[in-house]
């Protein structure tokens, strides 16, 4: 079943699985909004090769995100060609030079400036990307709730969100479980059916699995009632952590990445790197 998998805990003893689920979230969450808030490419290509080593170290294997990359790498392809499309001269206007690369029709000119703009935006992607991967591949959901609760989010917000992680992989394997034996009774939905063959098939998986989530869910609530769940404005979490020396560490690291974004906005007078700055 773990070919099947989109997203869930992947059970490991790599390093990154041994970091503080909070530490990881926190790490998440300053490297991404440092990236977010600079167009610096220096910066954004450094942290691009950080975020793909840490996802190496990780030890999550293709198959267990390959769904996903390409689903992401799909809409991140069609989101810079809508950016090129709405405004392709902003790259002149913002870095103040025009160098041709194609001469297109009217406006639509391909110049050196809006590719440089682009490939910002396509590196902003692959800071982040990875470390989402990693940070949802490799924490236990429970975990995750605990961190969530420890940087201030309500614990019933926490458990909710912890559920639904838990819940993703239950998804699949039902998906996957209904979609056999609907093929067992005579549905092809293989590639070499028509589309409309396929989407019938889907539908008659989405029915049964439509139905089959809300017993869960029925099932669920009607256990966390009976446990009281909620009754309490705070609550312990038997799966807390305590912080090790390498995961100060690693908070001190996010920190200065957020501080050498900070410091990029004084060096360069703005979020923009201009290399055709003379």
């Amino acid at each position: 079943m773990n070919n099947h998998q989109i997203l869930g805990y992947q059970e490991g003893d790599s390093p990154i699985h041994r970091v503080n689920a909070t530490v990881k979230l926190v790490f998440l969450l300053l490297v991404s909004i440092a990236a977010m808030t600079t167009y610096d490419t220096r910066f954004l290509f450094i942290t691009s090769i950080v975020s793909l080593v840490i996802f190496k170290i990780s030890g999550i294997k293709w198959k267990q995100i390959s769904f996903v990359v390409k689903f992401i790498a799909f809409f991140t392809i069609i989101n810079i060609i809508a950016v090129y499309l709405f405004d392709p001269t902003y790259g002149v206007r913002l870095y103040k030079s025009n160098t041709v690369i194609w001469e297109g029709i009217g406006r639509f000119n391909l110049t050196a400036q809006e590719l440089f703009y682009l490939f910002n935006l396509f590196l902003k992607y692959i800071c982040t990307v990875p470390l989402a991967l990693v940070f949802l591949l490799t924490t236990h959901p429970s975990h995750f709730a605990s961190s969530l609760n420890k940087i201030g989010v309500n614990y019933k917000i926490s458990y909710a969100i912890a559920l639904a992680l838990r819940y993703i992989p239950d998804i699949q394997e039902t998906y996957f479980n209904i979609s056999q034996a609907q093929q067992a009774r005579g549905f092809d939905m293989s590639k070499k059916a028509n589309l409309f063959k396929r989407i019938k098939g889907v539908i008659n998986i989405a029915t049964p699995l439509i139905f089959t989530s809300i017993e869960r869910i029925d099932t669920i609530s009607t256990a966390m009632e009976i446990r009281q769940f909620g009754t309490k404005n705070k609550r312990t979490w038997y799966v807390s952590e305590p912080f090790r020396t390498s995961d100060y560490v690693i908070l001190i690291i996010a920190v200065l990445i957020v501080s050498v974004s900070l410091s990029l906005f004084f060096v360069n007078g703005s979020r923009f790197y201009n290399p055709w700055l003379s």
